[in-house]
């Protein structure tokens, strides 16, 4: 018990040695935050005891030289006086502030070969928290406010952001969440959505509405909405073309097979004969018994309904205002109407048990043309769909 208490002990110095060691090289290095991290996360157990110590002097030490820095760079930043540094001070604020709560409910820290706590000189930043957070927000409100006159939807985007992150640090800032949807609507792609028959065969409506009702691929995204019918006071971007070129539909077909199956079955046992038909001993005199094998025999007359259709069509990426193609992608779809039945003569169990099934079905109506294209353009609209997600309008 002795030893493993004692290899206990050797095992915990040598973490906290590591541990030490990896603290002391963060702050070395200007890690300060990182060290301070380490530091606080070793003394929230045993904080008073004599093995901790050596976290105690790095914290201590940690939490003096990152305070030290960022003063130091907040007065730099105040002499340049420049608008872009007010995000900047607002973090670095914070960061002062934060840094105390992490360590204050540690606080007191004794030093014990001093016989007295380790020094943290706190501060109280409320002031300048506020004030620095409302140059930030007057700054993020011009800034986004100057992106929202701009032509360009990148700019939109950016002075969305900008809006979103002001609520976020400043709720309820001004008319904030008015421009955030005015920001959202001019920064957002729209993207008129149509099909096109160019085959010589109708498409049902019922295809065509599933194939554009894009509220079921669950395509529209924070940047890009899709419409399948033109909206009033929206100006489109894009447009996709979804053009069937071609529709093959098979012949209803119905293929007839006959064939044999067989299959040989235990059936008791029998006596072992020789060549003669003579019985086969053992050396004790007795009979020799064998399995009896009986042979199943089945005709088996196989009937396949059968038919297909086949969907050809290419997707067009067209920028509206240039009237230009941008991208154009072939999609083509199958659906395979198969139906196997059979019936027999002789012994069914002849057959394997996963065609045995076969007995029990009959022949049914085929789908009509219509119905066929239907079922190839559930495929279709996965393929679709694919395409979409994996080419955007706009990176």
């Amino acid at each position: 018990m002795q030893k493993i208490t004692l290899l206990f002990s050797i095992l915990f110095l040598a973490l906290s040695s590591c541990g030490v060691k990896t603290t002391q090289s963060m702050l070395s290095d200007g890690n300060y935050d990182g060290a301070i991290d380490r530091a606080v996360e070793a003394l929230r157990t045993k904080k008073d005891s004599k093995g901790k110590q050596d976290y105690v002097y790095l914290l201590e030490e940690a939490f003096a030289k990152a305070k030290d820095r960022d003063l130091r760079n907040l007065e730099m930043m105040t002499k340049e006086a420049n608008p872009a540094n007010t995000e900047r001070i607002y973090n670095t604020y914070l960061q002062l502030n934060n840094r105390q709560e992490k360590i204050r409910p540690l606080l007191p820290l004794p030093l014990l070969k001093q016989g007295k706590n380790a020094y943290f000189p706190f501060d109280n930043y409320s002031d300048q928290i506020v004030s620095s957070r409302n140059a930030l927000s007057k700054y993020l409100y011009e800034n986004a406010s100057g992106l929202l006159k701009s032509n360009n939807k990148l700019d939109f985007r950016k002075a969305y952001d900008d809006f979103a992150y002001l609520e976020s640090i400043n709720p309820n800032y001004k008319n904030t969440k008015k421009l955030m949807d005015d920001a959202q609507f001019k920064g957002t792609d729209f993207v008129d959505v149509y099909a096109k028959n160019e085959t010589e065969m109708v498409i049902p409506k019922l295809l065509q509405e599933d194939l554009l009702d894009f509220k079921t691929y669950g395509l529209n995204d924070k940047w890009t909405v899709y419409h399948n019918a033109r909206q009033k006071n929206i100006v489109y971007d894009y447009s996709l073309i979804i053009n069937f070129r071609q529709i093959l539909i098979s012949p209803e077909q119905i293929k007839e097979k006959e064939f044999i199956k067989e299959r040989q079955i235990k059936d008791g046992v029998k006596t072992l004969v020789d060549s003669r038909g003579r019985p086969v001993k053992d050396s004790l005199g007795k009979e020799i018994k064998v399995d009896n094998y009986r042979t199943l025999r089945a005709n088996i007359y196989e009937f396949r309904q059968f038919k297909s259709c086949q969907i050809t069509a290419k997707v067009d990426y067209i920028d509206i205002k240039t009237n230009q193609l941008i991208q154009t992608f072939p999609v083509s779809s199958e659906f395979v109407f198969e139906n196997i039945y059979s019936t027999y003569k002789g012994d069914k169990n002849a057959c394997e048990d996963s065609y045995i099934s076969y007995f029990n079905k009959r022949a049914v109506p085929f789908p009509n043309n219509e119905q066929m294209v239907y079922d190839t353009g559930e495929d279709l609209k996965a393929r679709l769909k694919d395409i979409i997600v994996k080419n955007k309008f706009r990176l």
